[in-house]
């Protein structure tokens, strides 16, 4: 039977509590009141870590919303979702984490933010998570 130990691998696998907040900057959106639009960014280079595995894992996130009196400053957005790179973190959860720390920063009427994850082992992976909650 073939050994099932943990490997090591040769980079330090960093914690979701190493991902900081404060980069994410905020900028007024001027047409506030007067005009409701609706912004599309994407990122389709984002890499985050397997934290079991300690593979890398590679996707395009995507981030969709209708601005209150907020809109998000793309540089800090991009060195936002550039700490993840090394951060050992499932899809499902770097999706939400990325939605609540853009809504806490931003507060828009709504946002939905998907990732869709390159192939591993034949399987794809997307995740939507929807800010506020649809209820049922």
């Amino acid at each position: 039977m073939a050994d099932q130990t943990q490997h090591s691998v040769p980079y330090a696998i960093e914690k979701p509590e190493t991902v900081r907040t404060d980069l994410l900057q905020p900028m007024e959106y001027a047409y506030q009141g007067r005009r409701d639009i609706v912004i599309t960014i994407r990122q389709p280079e984002f890499t985050s870590v397997c934290p079991m595995t300690g593979l890398p894992d590679f996707g395009t996130i995507s981030v969709r919303y209708r601005p209150g009196a907020k809109i998000i400053e793309l540089k800090s957005l991009k060195f936002y979702l550039l700490q993840y790179r090394n951060v050992g973190i499932f899809y499902e959860h770097v999706v939400n984490r990325i939605l609540d720390d853009l809504v806490k920063a931003l507060a828009p009427q709504w946002m939905e933010v998907q990732g869709v994850f390159s192939a591993r082992g034949g399987i794809t992976t997307e995740v939507v998570a929807h800010f506020p909650e649809a209820r049922k």
